[in-house]
């Protein structure tokens, strides 16, 4: 086993290879899930004006407690067009612009309105619910770095700052393969021996979901010729992502045709259960993933490797699979040789995370795998790991 890369250094040699795509514009609208390529910095001070954070009403606070005249009423993008004098107030809603001379917001549940006077029977302080202008970002500043995946509070947070667009790594081009004579597509009658595929659909999903524009090759059989020539039809994108083919067998072919087309094999096996036999190599500037056939193996092979290296391609600033600590619910058996990643459920008790490894655990039970919300990384070594014990778990 000591010709076994450890999952790290896997990792290392995969993201050490990677070169990061070219930037675009993207439409702020169009951009959740993308990574921004530079700092996006605002195009106006936010809030861009000194506004109300109640409905009220603006006074001095010199002038509370006191009666007041009521002498305008100001909705949000209406602003009043005089200044506030000594012994008045103007009605405000939330988000409206505080008039000049006003320099505190009374909620409108603190006063007492009896025709056009309000009555404020409680002392006042300067600023009270009064937004000040660049409160929460001034024009210039940057509202989010280079390196920053878009979510929905990251979109907002720039259309609010005024950015009508920003520049974004292009989407990686990513083919994903499945190789096997024993392949069937979903639906089709099955003969003797055949089985459903199902890792392209995992692995398309992964790779969509990781931000990238996905192709679906069509299957081949173990045959040299045929594999050779979908993989060389992946090798057009960034990514070339393959299921089954690279074991020992006499019908693991992937290996020997990337060789063929010229590809630079840069390891083969990591220490790690399920996905012993992953593949890496690169062609040109294309990142070939050779994940094995059995499905968990292919899922926890592209969490490992295939999501980082998507990650890196568009400049995330820490593209490294985020583990996070929990407990175990239930001891597990550890093995001598090789890192394992279990599948579990992970629930809260007594406010921390505890994860339950789900029943069934070998590599083709795909079904049993659906039931699972995480990855549970169990570091190789002698004996049982403890009910209780702390592991590092990788929500899936």
């Amino acid at each position: 086993m000591s010709d076994l890369l450890s999952i790290e250094d896997a990792l290392a040699a995969v993201l050490g290879r990677v070169v990061p795509l070219e930037a675009e514009d993207v439409a702020v609208g169009d951009a959740a899930g993308r990574i921004l390529a530079e700092p996006a910095r605002a195009a106006v001070d936010l809030p861009p004006f000194p506004s109300s954070a109640m409905d009220g009403f603006a006074v001095r606070a010199e002038d509370a407690p006191g009666e007041l005249s009521v002498v305008a009423r100001v909705a949000a993008g209406r602003p009043v067009d005089r200044a506030l004098r000594a012994g008045e107030a103007i009605a405000i809603a939330t988000g409206g612009v505080v008039p000049e001379g006003a320099d505190a917001v009374v909620p409108v549940e603190n006063v007492e309105e009896v025709g056009d006077r309000v009555r404020i029977a409680a002392d006042v302080s300067k600023k009270d619910n009064i937004r000040r202008r660049g409160g929460d970002v001034e024009a210039g500043e940057t509202v989010l770095g280079a390196g920053t995946r878009l979510g929905p509070a990251q979109v907002g947070a720039l259309a609010a700052a005024g950015l009508a667009t920003v520049a974004c790594a292009r989407r990686p081009r990513a083919a994903v393969l499945a190789t096997g004579t024993e392949l069937r597509p979903p639906g089709a009658a099955l003969g003797p021996g055949e089985i459903y595929e199902s890792n392209t659909f995992t692995l398309a999903a992964q790779l969509a979901h990781a931000g990238a524009v996905v192709e679906r090759l069509a299957g081949v059989e173990d045959d040299e010729a045929a594999t050779r020539d979908a993989l060389e039809r992946g090798l057009a994108g960034d990514v070339l992502v393959t299921s089954g083919g690279v074991s020992v067998g006499p019908h693991d072919l992937v290996r020997s045709a990337l060789v063929d087309l010229g590809a630079e094999e840069v390891f083969w096996r990591v220490a790690v259960r399920p996905g012993k036999p992953v593949a890496f190599a690169v062609g040109g500037r294309t990142l070939i993933f050779g994940l094995p056939g059995n499905p968990v193996s292919s899922l926890v092979g592209f969490e490992l490797f295939v999501r980082p290296a998507l990650l890196a391609l568009q400049g995330a600033s820490d593209p490294r699979p985020p583990f996070r600590p929990a407990r175990l619910g239930r001891s597990v058996r550890r093995s001598v040789a090789r890192d394992a990643l279990l599948r579990g459920r992970s629930r809260v008790q007594d406010g921390a995370v505890v994860v339950d490894p789900v029943v069934g655990q070998e590599s083709h039970m795909i079904v049993r795998a659906a039931e699972a919300d995480c990855l549970v990384l169990v570091p190789r070594g002698d004996g049982d790991l403890p009910e209780g014990a702390t592991v590092d778990c990788l929500a899936l």
